[in-house]
């Protein structure tokens, strides 16, 4: 049985740490990969992205495989996260050997951040090395298949999408071949989502499910977003942040391909994408586990078509699932409670808290 989740990818597991209220609007969500980690690559798109250790994921570099990959908060100030994480694989003897003595491991932990500062109302509330061992320590403790939180919680905390609450989703697949494509999304666009003639989901209409919302309540959200964007007056500081996963067995150029194709996914759900003050970053694992057909050339082309579906896809849950915030840092009303249940999909919001793992249920640059 799939969860329709990252984690129905054989090994990964998801944590995430959540800090609101006092200030607080947001956090951090680590992906784990499986002992002995996995192959990696980044694409990054926006024009304004904060990162960590990107440049270990270009194929022409050393590095071959890694341990986790961090979202977070906190803007720039947030990517100290990623040393927590680093701390805890070392201390699990996880990373790249220097030495023969095998404690003697600097892991690679690539990381990306979204702009969420001030949302809680404290500047200087945003995650650190504490942050991220949280998150990874909740990830650890997820057993196999872990259903993973979507929402308002890990670095999808103080997400907005425009003058909308944003969050994290997920979504997956499996391919005739029974390879598994997954995505995990950290939804903190300064585009919209919502097609603004209509109120649908751009990520709907391409899948052809959407059910359009009555005119009367499209008419009644839209002055109500724009009362919100006025009100908030935030910087248009975001980023779309993802995490594509899959059981095949890639090179690192592949997985590069792969991370590429997966923003398409983000262009068909967020209108517009990949501007000056967008960080769009796309990160690929790969396990591993199911070959490739070598006598196919073509054989990662299903991959690619379902990464940017599977992108789309966690983009749509993750609004359909944020739930509304309205405190010192701002208001952010949710696409729920605009448009209720129409169009069906997506599930229910979900509050967190300091620590979540994936078990317990179910994001832009500088």
């Amino acid at each position: 049985m799939t969860l329709d989740a990252l984690t129905d990818v054989t090994g990964v597991r998801v944590g995430h740490a959540t800090r609101s209220g006092d200030g607080w609007l947001t956090g951090t969500t680590v992906v784990l990969a499986p002992e002995g980690g996995a192959v990696a690559a980044v694409d990054v798109r926006g024009g304004g992205p904060g990162t960590k250790e990107t440049d270990a994921l270009d194929p022409r570099n050393v590095v071959g495989k890694v341990d986790a990959v961090v979202l977070t908060g906190g803007s720039a100030y947030g990517l100290d996260a990623a040393s927590g994480v680093m701390a805890w694989l070392e201390e699990q003897g996880r990373g790249v050997r220097v030495g023969t003595d095998p404690a003697h491991v600097v892991p690679v932990v690539p990381a990306a951040c979204v702009f969420d500062l001030g949302r809680g109302g404290n500047f200087r509330a945003r995650p650190d090395a504490a942050t991220g061992r949280a998150a990874v320590e909740a990830a650890a403790a997820t057993g196999p298949g872990a259903r993973v939180r979507e929402g308002c919680v890990g670095a999808g905390t103080g997400a907005a999408i425009g003058p909308m609450k944003g969050g994290v989703g997920t979504a997956s697949t499996v391919l005739e071949s029974g390879i598994t494509v997954a995505a995990l999304v950290v939804v903190n666009a300064v585009g919209t989502a919502v097609d603004p003639q209509t109120g649908a989901l751009y990520g709907e209409l391409l899948q052809g499910r959407v059910t359009y919302p009555d005119p009367r309540v499209h008419e009644a959200a839209s002055r109500r977003l724009a009362e919100t964007a006025a009100k908030n007056a935030r910087p248009p500081l975001n980023t779309t942040l993802a995490v594509v996963v899959t059981d095949a067995e890639l090179t690192k150029a592949q997985a590069q391909k792969l991370a590429g194709t997966a923003h398409d996914g983000i262009a068909r759900a967020v209108r517009p994408v990949h501007l000056l003050n967008d960080g769009d970053t796309v990160f690929t694992l790969a396990t591993g586990v199911r070959p490739l057909e070598p006598e196919h050339p073509l054989a990662l082309n299903p991959l690619l078509a379902a990464a940017a579906d599977q992108v789309t896809r966690a983009i749509v849950r993750a609004v359909r699932t944020a739930e509304s915030m309205d405190g010192p840092g701002g208001t952010w009303p949710s696409y729920t409670e605009l448009y209720g249940g129409v169009g069906g999909g997506g599930g229910e919001g979900h509050e967190g808290r300091e620590g979540d793992g994936a078990g317990e249920g179910g994001g832009g640059g500088r």
